[in-house]
């Protein structure tokens, strides 16, 4: 995590050279040595694509796979989809043994078709994700206006209809997921470590499509899932969303979104924004609820406007890098009518960005001085920074 102070921004952005058009920073493009370790560049089941250019503010990661190619906008994105891959390939070996066989009661040829194949098909069941989850807009200034522009795909102007609809019903399968996840799928998630709601539509295939084999009962009971020593099972979040069926963990996140003052309209536009999982809705409010301080209900009528899954996304890590602050030093109270999670915590405000790489943009110079300035006089700050 980068920390930027105060003195070190508001110098950049009152300096008449900072403001000139030919100091701004235009798109780069990474090398994925430089920024990834050899495990995360190579695994048995994996390979990151050399060049890592930047989307938005994110690195725009690709995988090839033992289960077809892949995209991940984002570190923390690209870190989900190699342990899904990994689970996938576990799943995949467990599979064709005797004993998941036999408690299947189905035949070794039969399982392999429904369970491996399925994850293998990028054609039925990744059609438009990269499109789906490529866009990125956020806006670091107020809610009501964007400060930072949509990063559009280059084809976008050349969109037409259908690849629109087929974004649409791409995006939506993804987040309704939980309408395939029932408690056999949710076993196996928890037996493999991973998302049962994921936006991964290989690992979703293959979740639903051992549930249906698993239909009968017993199956996931009588076979053991090997988990690499590097997963830990810490998360409560991942706790609830194994262990609590769709409708009780949407009851409950609607408790907690009342007991932050969020009024019943605002609660209601936020499950049904469909750019959230129901995991992501678990995290989010999860996060907020476990700090509790003035101004966070107005943060969740910021987050349902989200208008993608990336910018969902963004709205659930600014939520957790707070409740990591809270923990560190108390948080008093957040910035009201904004996207940037900007939160009181001392005599300082510190702005929770989570967010791969910065270019020096107009945009982006625009959008820190109004933080800035909003934090001195709405928080009454005496100093800043930008994490």
């Amino acid at each position: 995590m980068r920390i930027i102070s105060s003195a070190i921004l508001v110098a950049a952005i009152l300096t008449p050279a900072a403001l000139a058009a030919g100091s701004w920073e235009g798109a780069k493009t990474f090398e994925a040595k430089d920024l990834l370790t050899s495990e995360e560049r190579k695994g048995p089941h994996h390979v990151v694509d050399d060049k890592v250019p930047t989307e938005g503010f994110y690195f725009a990661f690709g995988l090839q796979t033992d289960f077809g190619p892949m995209e991940a906008v984002g570190r923390g994105l690209l870190h989900k989809r190699i342990l899904e891959t990994d689970a996938l390939a576990r799943l995949s070996e467990v599979s064709k043994t005797g004993a998941f066989v036999k408690a299947a009661g189905r035949s070794l040829e039969s399982v392999g078709e429904g369970v491996v194949d399925v994850a293998r098909d990028p054609a039925e069941t990744a059609q438009g994700l990269g499109r789906g989850l490529k866009r990125f807009g956020v806006n670091l200034g107020r809610k009501a206006g964007r400060a930072v522009d949509d990063v559009k795909e280059d084809d976008d102007e050349g969109k037409g209809a259908k690849d629109d609809e087929e974004e649409k019903s791409t995006t939506e399968t993804v987040a309704h997921a939980a309408l395939g996840v029932n408690k056999a799928a949710r076993i196996w998630a928890e037996k493999l470590d991973v998302d049962p709601y994921s936006r991964n539509p290989r690992l979703q295939a293959a979740l639903i499509e051992i549930a249906k084999i698993d239909r009968a009962g017993g199956v996931a009971a009588k076979v053991a899932v090997p988990i690499p020593p590097v997963v830990t099972r810490t998360s409560s979040v991942s706790s609830l969303v194994w262990g609590q069926d769709p409708e009780a963990l949407r009851k409950r996140n609607e408790s907690r979104l009342e007991a932050l003052g969020v009024s019943e309209d605002t609660a209601q536009e936020f499950f049904g924004n469909e750019a959230f999982t129901l995991t992501d809705q678990t995290r989010f409010i999860g996060a907020l609820h476990a700090v509790a301080v003035p101004g966070l209900a107005d943060y969740v009528d910021a987050a349902r406007r989200a208008e993608n899954p990336r910018e969902a996304l963004f709205f659930v890590w600014s939520a957790e890098m707070l409740e990591r602050q809270h923990a560190r030093a108390p948080v008093s109270r957040v910035l009201t009518d904004s996207r940037a999670l900007v939160a009181a915590s001392g005599t300082r405000a510190v702005a929770l960005l989570p967010l791969d790489y910065v270019s020096w943009t107009e945009e982006v110079a625009r959008a820190g001085g109004e933080i800035a300035g909003r934090a001195r006089t709405e928080l009454g700050a005496k100093g800043l920074e930008m994490h």
